[in-house]
């Protein structure tokens, strides 16, 4: 694991507080309703990438999905969800990786990504992030990915992103994925600021 990158995350998870953050959100709306448009079995294996600190995970558990797997780099934001979570967190599987190093045990039916695929900026990580992802996602199951748009930041928590189109974010998942639906979506920021977000769903060929 890049320990640079380890040390980067939980710097930040360790001196901020979750509404400190510019990617934070009191209730993950969007990705919500994404989810609700699957019309999953409350059985489905979910996984949500670079969950660290966020509330899809407690929305999850109240709309009383039964299999959540939350994985993050931050070993950090991942004890303080659990310590937001109680006796509730017990019900979650906990990872602590790189996305690019993640080695799934488990089929997933849907693998969410709000933020994490946009900091990847180099083809080789870009590579082994989608085929992470194509070996995980079971056969029909969906991938829901929100990335900033070419309207977006160029950087976040100081590290340079990758920005996408419609058109771009397909063309990195068209081998083993087929476009679902996309959709452009301001977020507001804690300091007043709106960045803008490309989230499409995929389902896998």
């Amino acid at each position: 694991m890049d320990n640079q990158a380890v040390e980067h995350w939980n710097s930040i998870y360790e001196n901020k507080n979750e509404n400190e953050v510019s990617w934070y959100q009191e209730y993950p709306q969007a990705s919500i309703e994404f989810i609700k448009e699957l019309k999953l079995p409350l059985t489905a294996h979910i996984i949500d990438i670079g969950g660290g600190e966020s509330r899809l995970v407690d929305a999850l558990l109240d709309m009383g999905y039964t299999n959540i797997t939350v994985l993050d780099i931050s070993e950090r934001a991942l004890q303080k969800t659990q310590n937001r979570l109680g006796e509730k967190g017990k019900l979650v599987q906990w990872v602590v990786t790189d996305i690019t190093e993640f080695n799934p045990t488990e089929k997933y039916d849907l693998w969410h990504d709000r933020a994490v695929f946009h900091f990847l900026t180099d083809e080789e990580n870009i590579i082994k992030y989608t085929s992470i992802a194509e070996r995980a996602i079971s056969q029909d199951g969906f991938l829901i990915m929100g990335t900033f748009s070419d309207k977006g930041p160029t950087k976040c928590s100081g590290l340079e992103i990758k920005q996408y189109t419609d058109k771009s974010l397909k063309d990195a998942f068209k081998d083993s994925f087929k476009q679902f639906s996309f959709q452009y979506i301001d977020h507001s920021t804690p300091f007043n600021t709106v960045q803008n977000f490309l989230f499409c769903t995929f389902q896998r060929k």
